[in-house]
């Protein structure tokens, strides 16, 4: 969803949240969650990691911006574009780390 039209009091699916379409939202229901609130308080680089892992795809890294803004939304921040987490992302990860995938 387009991060101006987010409305926190009328999040009921994941498409509901900021920066979240059908592609991202399947993402999250791959990851064992079936709704928004099961979000709250979870770790974006976590999610990243684990969705690297369970699908055996290094994911862009604009994928775990995509998660920072859900859950900074999530935790009370204002809806904003993903790539406003970008800048954030590389300072507070840097590289991001190697996730395992049966590479040699």
């Amino acid at each position: 969803m387009n991060p101006q039209k987010a409305v926190r009091e009328k999040i009921r699916y994941f498409t509901d949240l900021p920066n979240i379409g059908a592609a991202a939202a399947r993402d999250f229901e791959v990851l064992g969650f079936i709704e928004p609130g099961q979000l709250i308080g979870a770790d974006p680089l976590h999610l990243y990691e684990s969705l690297c892992l369970v699908t055996g795809t290094r994911h862009d890294p604009c994928v775990l911006d995509v998660f920072m803004s859900v859950t900074d939304f999530l935790a009370g921040g204002e809806p904003k574009p993903w790539w406003h987490f970008t800048e954030l992302r590389k300072k507070k990860y840097g590289s991001l780390p190697t996730v395992a995938m049966g590479e040699p």
